[in-house]
């Protein structure tokens, strides 16, 4: 009987508590929306991160790269690309490990001896962030190495393009 008038108790005291949406200070509650996929159950934004990875690990593609000045607009270097453009900063392996689990909780194997990390894999397969530098090997199997500066920009496209330089005056009329 006993145990009957607790579970009756939790039922009553938990229809009869309602979940409070959160609130912000002035009144504003929390916005949702519901967002469309596709067949696949996918997003716009998953289908954008699939294609990419897709175009950038097939074999024997060829990217298109130029370093443009952000001052007058020209084409100071031009490049094909293998595969793709890979920052500076990507590893094979993690940075850190340990030989117990602790806090890490994935498992990497090096040298035939198993640690854990608490780094994981990204999509492309490494570990690692994006760093000030950038590196491709292009269609003949050159090395390059590019470190942004303040003066210019990077485009990587999958198609050459034409580029045709403008010029954009501003002038400050009084």
């Amino acid at each position: 009987m006993f145990f009957v008038a607790i579970v009756a108790f939790l039922s009553l005291s938990s229809s009869s508590c309602e979940t409070q949406q959160q609130t912000s200070d002035s009144g504003v509650k929390k916005a949702s929306v519901k967002v469309e996929t596709n067949l696949n159950g996918n997003t716009a934004e998953q289908v954008n991160i699939i294609k990419r990875l897709t175009r950038d690990n097939q074999v024997g593609s060829i990217k298109h790269l130029y370093v443009i000045s952000s001052y007058t607009g020209d084409v100071l270097e031009y490049s094909t690309v293998q595969g793709k453009v890979t920052s500076g900063n990507k590893r094979l392996s993690p940075k850190t490990v340990a030989s117990n689990s602790g806090e890490y909780g994935m498992v990497v194997n090096i040298a035939g001896k198993s640690y854990y990390t608490g780094e994981v894999l990204d999509d492309g397969g490494a570990y690692g962030e994006s760093s000030n530098y950038v590196y491709w090997f292009d269609a003949q199997d050159n090395y390059h190495q590019y470190f942004p500066s303040g003066g210019t920009y990077l485009h990587i496209s999958d198609k050459p393009l034409r580029i045709r330089k403008s010029n954009f005056s501003v002038e400050i009329i009084k």
